[in-house]
């Protein structure tokens, strides 16, 4: 069984001390595809002092929009999963004891070769990657987020969708008993959410599998979840069970609970309020003051061209 690789404790603890080590380095395996993007946004961190050049022609980061990473401690305890609870700080908690193995996902709808995959195969089949995204809340937070993965598109691939296809269906594990938000009847469960095919194909989009170089934990969405960094976090389904490739738009939890506040798209957009707030500005968790929202959440040279020529007030 292969595993997500770990840092020994002695370089993750604290995570600063992670964070000067690494840096994300460019032109280190993966890590060169993520520092790139966040580069290309005006977001990268400062490349690390590894003994490893630059490659030529990375981009530079721009100071003034030079983020820091959030804290491991933030993101794994200030948390949305209303499967478990809408109190943030107490999903945790009640995640704590959540089974996440024996896990499979079931890969189907308009494809060649319909496949269940356990995680493991995920983890041995698909090559780990890390990716250091932006995520942007609806409800106007943010952080900054170290993920380990590897782009949907793979897997998306290795099943073949047919030419019908043109948007994926994914659906979050339905169990009241280990997730008890579950009982609470406002919502339509499971969680259910969707993205374009070519959404799903661009090589943004990724499956989960771990953050801050260790396996993802229960109340991030363990052990698999998609990663959507030009979207609001709601987009970023969690624990997933089931993926279906399908010909029609699929309605979402959100859409179906309140059809006139989300829309399928979900797109950042800080021209475009929420009906109960304004999406211009953001909190990010770990400061003090607001920051102005970007579009796209800073990704729009890499995903505008998805959405040419569409009313994005519209389409939201």
């Amino acid at each position: 069984m292969q595993k997500i690789p770990t840092i020994p404790s002695s370089e993750i603890t604290p995570e600063q001390v992670y964070l000067s080590r690494r840096k994300f380095m460019l032109g280190v395996g993966g890590l060169a595809l993520s520092a790139a993007v966040l580069a290309a946004c005006g977001d990268a961190m400062p490349a690390a002092d590894s003994g490893t050049a630059t490659p030529a022609g990375t981009p530079e980061p721009t100071p003034d929009l030079r983020q820091e990473i959030t804290s491991f401690e933030s993101i794994t305890t200030y948390n949305n999963f209303y499967e478990f609870s809408t109190d943030k700080q107490g999903v945790a908690p009640l995640a704590a004891n959540f089974r996440t193995r024996p896990w499979t996902v079931q890969v189907g709808g308009l494809v060649a070769k319909p496949t269940t995959f356990g995680v493991e195969d995920l983890l041995s089949k698909f090559t780990q990657e890390e990716r250091l995204y932006r995520l942007r809340c609806v409800e106007a937070w943010s952080m900054v987020i170290p993920w380990q993965g590897f782009a949907l598109r793979k897997l998306l691939e290795a099943v073949e969708p047919t030419a019908e296809a043109k948007y994926v269906r994914f659906e979050t594990l339905l169990d009241p008993e280990q997730m008890p938000g579950q009982k609470v009847g406002w919502y339509t469960w499971p969680y259910v959410e969707g993205l374009r095919l070519d959404e799903a194909m661009h090589d943004l989009t990724i499956l989960a599998t771990g953050l801050y170089g260790k396996t993802l934990l229960p109340q991030n969405g363990a052990p698999l979840r998609v990663v959507v960094p030009w979207k609001y976090g709601f987009k970023s389904i969690k624990s997933i069970v089931k993926i279906d490739l399908v010909a029609e738009q699929p309605t979402s939890l959100w859409m179906a609970a309140a059809p006139n506040e989300y829309g399928f798209y979900a797109n950042v957009n800080p021209n475009v309020n929420h009906p109960r707030w304004s999406q211009a500005s953001e909190r990010r968790i770990g400061e003090l003051s607001r920051r102005k929202t970007l579009p796209f959440n800073g990704y729009a040279e890499q995903v505008a061209s998805l959405y040419a020529d569409m009313d994005l007030r519209r389409f939201y």
